[in-house]
């Protein structure tokens, strides 16, 4: 007799009201999970994965939501409960962690202060009896210092800190499920690895049961026991994860995993290569060639010797400086016509302040750039404008580079018009060729931004970006914000546009599986400073720096046999490249462990 499952999801189909009509976003998806199991939903967005288990914890607006179906949790019917005793299951029998932990802890409370109120409320526990707790549970997410930090406030965390502290809230009454709700997808990749490790632990020592939401197959091979595939607000496969990954059968499940990038599988090739092209209709997966060789016997077109960039700190009431932010510490690199070079790191190493300071858009402090034949620091005002004609940047996210009042074929002309290129015609005409170039309609033209999904809205962004013919492109967390299919497209419309206008980039990311794929050599960075950079075959087949082993070590892998395994990844947090004033930096030396694989010897303190 096999025992009732901890939760029971019955043909739940969530709608919306739309313009006074009912839309159905979740439509008939049923599902279990049993005591003690991980079940993953994955999916893109808009596929309806967090509208499930945001109707799970009954947090959808009720006069604009409405719910039909039946979700059981230990056999309790949770539709059928009042406001009132809904809100002793939350937190009590079931809980959640969502993406974004600052938006869910309250900016102007100690984090102490707030775990405490889950176990006074729903425990009953006094306040010294709250506060015990709380440091054993603090204790028991890694949190170091967890005494000490027990009067700490949100802001003085970093982000896998205080997704640590999200995760305590929610064990704080020892709940029957975790609902995780892309718990790691805005972490660095270390950071993620901490997270997942810490959840599968706390799952075998609390023996709870996990509903994981994610769009990241990686993440999905590494936790979860059976998984869900949603597409389009539907439940498109079920079944144990092993199958799914290896057997799967709907054409979008093939079109999913086919579009992962796998770390180690550009291994004894040389040059970048496009991700696979999936017809999602039938699952067809057209393997591509290895890309031509776009860079051999060119020189430099951008030269960054010793750049230094760093922040004031100033304090007091007369503003004294106190110290400064290294953000970027004695950086020199080349990059030639055609070719990528991958600056990676996580958030706060200076990577995408060194491609700010390479365009001026943040004042370097010293060293010296070249680009093109200018040498950037010393240009001002008009030879600023047109140094930048030869290098552009793509952001991470286009919604808030694109003017929402402007559309998308006016914001595409507008640096060339700024510019003074030619014509209004010229510029609308040049519009509609680079949209067209992208794989949009110059139909489109007269749309807006929001009219347009998060990839389309990108391919808009670089199609701007390729408005002045630069020979030069930053492209800083350029599609770290996109689903896994969408990430792909964008990848291979840059290497499309590399080939045909011969385009360099500086490719910024912290994406260690999407950097394998499409770069010619990598740069490492770790508090400011480049600690290993060579050719991408050399520094992922042979790297030397502990901090380079420890990102390649922590990216999950799309492999389900890999899911008992623990990295143990150490849980500290980042150091601070803070430093006080009158700092000398450390001379540091490399040594060269191939042609062109420079790895730094000095400490770095790892």
């Amino acid at each position: 007799m096999t025992s009732r499952p901890i939760l029971s999801v019955k043909n739940l189909t969530t709608s919306f009201l739309v313009d006074g009509h009912w839309k159905p976003v979740v439509r008939n998806i049923s599902f279990d999970v049993a005591a003690g199991e991980t079940v993953a939903i994955v999916g893109e967005s808009g596929s309806g994965k967090s509208v499930t288990s945001l109707s799970i914890m009954r947090l959808l607006a009720a006069n604009a939501s409405r719910m039909e179906g039946q979700i059981l949790l230990d056999g309790r019917d949770l539709a059928a409960l009042s406001e009132k005793e809904m809100r002793g299951v939350r937190g009590n029998d079931m809980a959640m962690i969502f993406q974004e932990p600052m938006t869910s802890l309250n900016p102007i409370f100690t984090i102490g202060r707030q775990i405490s109120e889950v176990l006074t409320r729903h425990k009953g526990m006094n306040a010294a009896e709250a506060r015990s707790e709380t440091v054993r549970l603090l204790e028991k997410v890694r949190i170091p210092n967890a005494k000490s930090r027990f009067d700490d406030y949100p802001h003085q965390f970093s982000g896998g800190m205080r997704q640590r502290v999200m995760i305590a809230m929610a064990l704080a009454s020892k709940p029957k499920l975790l609902i995780a709700d892309e718990p790691t997808t805005a972490l660095d990749v270390t950071i993620q690895g901490q997270i997942l490790d810490l959840i599968k632990v706390l799952q075998q020592e609390e023996g709870m049961s996990v509903l994981f939401i994610t769009h990241d197959m990686g993440v999905v091979a590494e936790i979860s026991n059976r998984t869900i595939v949603m597409l389009r607000g539907e439940a498109v496969e079920t079944g144990a994860t092993e199958a799914i990954f290896n057997r799967g059968q709907h054409p979008y499940t093939r079109a999913l995993l086919s579009a992962v990038p796998k770390l180690g599988s550009m291994a004894g090739r040389r040059l970048p290569m496009r991700f696979p092209t999936v017809d999602i209709a039938t699952g067809v997966s057209v393997e591509p060639s290895e890309e031509r060789d776009t860079v051999a016997k060119k020189g430099p077109i951008l030269e960054v010797k010793n750049l230094v960039t760093r922040f004031a700190i100033r304090s007091g009431l007369f503003s004294r400086q106190t110290g400064a932010v290294h953000a970027v510490e004695n950086v020199s690199f080349d990059l030639r016509a055609g070719e990528t070079l991958a600056l990676v790191g996580e958030s706060g190493c200076g990577k995408s302040t060194t491609g700010r300071s390479i365009m001026r858009l943040i004042e370097p402090m010293a060293g010296q750039v070249m680009l093109d034949g200018y040498d950037v620091r010393s240009l001002r005002g008009a030879d600023l404008r047109r140094m930048r004609k030869s290098i552009q940047m793509i952001f991470q996210d286009p919604f808030s580079s694109l003017n929402p009042r402007m559309t998308v074929g006016a914001a595409v002309a507008e640096p060339f018009i700024k510019h003074k290129l030619g014509t209004r015609q010229q510029a609308r005409e040049k519009a509609a060729d680079l949209l067209e170039r992208v794989g949009l309609s110059s139909a489109m033209m007269n749309r807006y931004p929001h009219e347009f999904s998060g990839g389309q809205r990108q391919r808009i962004a670089i199609a701007r970006a390729l408005s002045l013919d630069p020979k030069v492109i930053v492209a800083d967390e350029s599609v770290s914000a996109l689903d896994v299919s969408i990430k792909a497209q964008v990848c291979n419309l840059l290497l499309d546009l590399q080939e045909s206008l011969d385009l360099a980039f500086l490719f910024i990311s912290h994406d260690m599986a999407v950097v394998e794929r499409v770069s010619h050599r990598v740069a490492v960075m770790y508090l400011g400073e480049i600690v290993e950079i060579g050719p991408r075959a050399s520094v992922f087949e042979n790297p030397q720096h502990p901090y380079t082993k420890k990102l390649i070590a922590a990216v999950p892998v799309p492999d389900p046999a890999r899911r008992g395994v623990r990295r143990g990844i150490s849980n500290d947090e980042l150091k601070s490249p803070v430093r006080p004033v009158g700092y000398t930096v450390p001379d540091r030396s490399y040594r060269e462990v191939s042609a062109g694989h420079l790895v730094q010897m000095a400490d770095s303190g790892l």
